[in-house]
């Protein structure tokens, strides 16, 4: 596989291979996608988990007379 990274990424690559902390720059990027690859399943579990407690909250809430699109409109009216 043929990657084209900017000036600035192969510098940044070079200077953690030149740290001492990777041997070469395939380990930087392994380890970068290692990393962006838990960020994204963090986020992911966060945003489920927040959705998960508005559904608790909306269960737990009263009934509502207002529509879907009358409780959308208050909202972008920031009621």
């Amino acid at each position: 596989m043929h990657i084209s990274l900017t000036p600035e990424l192969e510098k940044l690559i070079k200077e953690k291979v030149n740290s001492g902390l990777y041997n070469n720059s395939s380990e930087v990027i392994r380890d970068a996608l290692r990393q962006m690859n838990r960020y994204d399943e963090f986020f992911y579990d966060l945003k489920r988990e927040h959705l998960k407690a508005l559904l608790e909250e909306g269960e737990k809430s009263e009934k509502s007379d207002l529509s879907i699109s009358d409780i959308i409109h208050q909202e972008k009216e920031g009621k």
